[in-house]
């Protein structure tokens, strides 16, 4: 963990026993040649802890990686500090900041940055792939086959062959940006196989429609799963689930299948009446007024055993609103838009972000690709100028379903009325708990009131630590605590 104080952040290693008790905690010494290496991750590979940290030299524009191995028992870091790579950054806020990937099976290691390039020519990046024991199995830097301002990459895997994967967006037309009309843009998979010799690339698109979200992982016989959401109205909205399985060998494309979500899904918190008007909008085929979901973002992608999958997506959107000093005394005064003279004669335009964090939607897809069911678990969340902080949700995946960990409403529990509070926070606050069984049955109930609790839960820093057990962190000031929730 970092903590931050007056000079340069400082950072611990900390380990808890199964109790959540606090059993060692151990400062890290980040000293290189009399100046402060920068902290970058703690890694588990090959059975042992490692260490990794970096040091941005600015003189030679360099930006190195080091690595040392952790003690399990008494987290002191060995004194070997071990160079990993080193890497040219003319900005160390843009260049030179590395990222990590590692394979399904543990047994391989991506570390991945970005490499200097100038405006609008193609993107480069540096590949280090690394075995279980942390020794270098390849490396290449590689330069992107298309313009910077064409191409977005969007995430990158490695499978347990040492084989590099990335996902991105290109763009037809000079327009790097989503929107309606026809679809401008394309998803394109970039392969970097046999230990970086040989590279393939692979279109995808859904010829109309627009793919909305889409995301992959790489299943245990080496076939990459691609899953997300498309619309037929544009880039913010959902209507169904986009499917299929790629062959990066063969390159063959198996289960391709774009199914709709069900009326009643996409209807269920409608109004009586927006819902007449949707049915309507159906039985007309009027594509710009048939009912589709909003700002759903995809979170997770859990590969089923038998080849489905299942998707979970958050609603989540910002809203913005400026106002400025009101000319009749201190109090603000909101305007949609801005006015240059009440700018100059009253001061400073200051803005407030609304941080929204809905409803969570899961959906289970069959291994050819068709919805076998999809549930949707009611939440509201919205949080100002805070970044969502305590917002969204923690989720524990079991043999017989789904958990989520999520702050909400206490108005929200032991009432039928069907009306459904927002979480902003204080007093009113608990920790409330969804599962969602294998048949998509959705039972929703309170855990704790946070300010009983003495702290208030982290949701987006909670994570599961074993088959059926999370690790709950909750803060307070600059207090926190950890707990062990666990699943019966």
């Amino acid at each position: 963990m970092l903590r931050n104080t007056n000079a340069k952040p400082k950072v611990w290693v900390e380990f808890f026993n199964r109790d959540m008790k606090l059993v060692r905690s151990e400062e890290m010494d980040l000293k290189y040649k009399r100046k402060q290496r920068d902290f970058e991750n703690v890694l588990y590979l090959g059975g042992k802890l490692y260490l990794l940290s970096s040091f941005n030299n600015t003189a030679k524009k360099r930006n190195y990686l080091f690595k040392q191995e952790l003690s399990t028992k008494s987290l002191v870091p060995g004194k070997t500090l071990d160079m990993v790579c080193e890497t040219e950054a003319r900005n160390k806020e843009v260049e030179g900041t590395f990222a990590y990937s590692i394979s399904k099976d543990s047994s391989k290691l991506l570390i991945y940055n970005e490499l200097p390039y100038e405006k609008k020519d193609p993107e480069r990046f540096g590949f280090r792939v690394f075995d279980q024991n942390f020794q270098l199995a390849w490396e290449k830097n590689i330069v992107l086959p298309y313009n910077d301002d064409k191409f977005t990459v969007e995430e990158y895997r490695v499978d347990n062959e040492g084989n590099v994967f990335l996902l991105g967006v290109l763009y037809e037309d000079d327009a790097k940006w989503r929107r309606r009309g026809s679809p401008t843009y394309k998803y394109i998979v970039l392969a970097y196989m046999d230990n970086g010799t040989a590279f393939e690339e692979y279109r995808i698109d859904l010829a109309d429609k627009f793919i909305t979200d889409l995301t992959f992982r790489i299943g245990n016989d080496g076939k990459l799963v691609f899953s997300g959401f498309y619309s037929e109205r544009g880039t913010y909205s959902v209507k169904g689930t986009y499917f299929f399985h790629l062959d990066p060998k063969s390159r063959a494309v198996q289960d391709r299948k774009a199914t709709e979500f069900d009326f009643n899904f996409l209807t269920a918190f409608m109004s009586d009446r927006n819902k007449q008007k949707a049915l309507e909008a159906v039985e007309k085929n009027d594509t710009r007024k048939a009912p589709e979901l909003y700002d759903y973002s995809l979170d997770e992608l859990i590969l089923r055993s038998d080849g489905g999958a299942v998707l979970v997506a958050e609603q989540y959107f910002v809203e913005q609103e400026n106002y400025r000093n009101s000319p009749y005394g201190l109090y603000p005064y909101y305007s949609p838009f801005y006015d240059p003279f009440y700018y100059n004669r009253y001061g400073q335009t200051q803005t407030d972000y609304y941080y929204h964090y809905n409803d969570i939607i899961v959906v289970n897809i069959s291994p050819t690709g068709e919805i076998e069911w999809s549930a949707r678990i009611p939440k509201r969340q919205e949080t100002r100028n805070d970044g969502g902080y305590y917002s969204s949700y923690a989720m524990a995946t079991t043999r017989d379903g789904f958990f989520f960990l999520f702050n909400d409403d206490s108005r929200n529990f032991g009432r039928d009325d069907g009306k459904l509070y927002t979480y902003t926070g204080g007093n009113n606050s608990v920790v409330a708990l969804a599962q969602v069984n294998i048949k998509g049955e959705v039972s929703v109930a309170p855990l704790t009131s946070n300010r009983d609790a003495g702290v208030t839960v982290r949701p987006k820093m909670c994570k599961q630590i074993g088959k059926r057990e999370m690790a709950v962190l909750g803060e307070r000031g600059r207090g926190y605590r950890f707990g062990s929730l666990k699943f019966e």
